[in-house]
């Protein structure tokens, strides 16, 4: 199991392709800026971002995939070597990123894969479905937010139980931003701006679709 820092050179010279998944529920500056990051910074020829399907881990509805799909695409518009997929929107039944991860590997089998997510979720790795084949597919980049102090504590890999010898972890460091969808929707429903923390086609669209208004 490896920790490194910033991509080999060999990486470098591989195709890399980012995976960032999320339920987008809304989409918001602080994915913005993680995409932006993911880009600079891990040397990737494109970054994929999945809106996933059926959430197996949520514990609240999800608004409907078309709103969250339209709403991606809005959010990331304009940024360069990003593709917008949505095929967990339309597999059946609960959205596993094996699966995703599975699917891109028979469609690049050359490719380094790099699954983006935040040091909470690097954590909570033995809750995912078939974690051990997820890394052993793909190299597992964890975002650490600064704060005044430097940035947020860090995850160690040596908390999983029994990882594959293979795993490999890279950091992503990424500015402070304190947004979250939950206070968004909150935001909403109670009639107050979210203009700060949105893009400003996100925050159309919310308004145009009466979203989140009951939330």
């Amino acid at each position: 199991m490896a920790v490194t820092g910033a991509p080999p050179a060999d990486a470098r010279q591989a195709l890399r392709i980012g995976v960032f998944g999320g339920a987008f529920d809304p989409p918001h500056d602080a994915h913005r800026a993680l995409a932006e990051a993911a880009l600079a910074q891990l040397a990737l020829a494109e970054l994929r971002i999945f809106p996933t399907g059926q959430a197996w881990h949520k514990q609240h509805a999800l608004s409907a995939a078309e709103h969250r799909l339209a709403m991606t695409q809005l959010a990331f518009a304009g940024l360069a070597n990003t593709v917008i997929d949505a095929r967990e929107i339309r597999r059946a039944g609960p959205s596993y990123t094996l699966d995703t991860l599975r699917e891109l590997r028979q469609e690049q089998p050359a490719a380094q894969l790099v699954l983006i997510m935040g040091a909470d979720q690097a954590t909570a790795l033995p809750s995912w479905h078939g974690w051990r084949d997820i890394l052993s597919i793909a190299i597992v980049s964890v975002a650490y937010r600064a704060t005044a102090a430097g940035f947020a504590d860090r995850f160690d890999p040596r908390i999983l139980p029994d990882p594959p010898a293979t795993a490999r972890f890279e950091p992503l460091e990424l500015p402070a931003m304190d947004v979250s969808a939950t206070e968004i929707r909150t935001r909403v429903a109670h009639g107050e701006d979210i203009s700060s923390l949105v893009p400003a086609a996100v925050a159309r669209y919310i308004d145009r679709h009466h979203l989140y208004h009951s939330a």
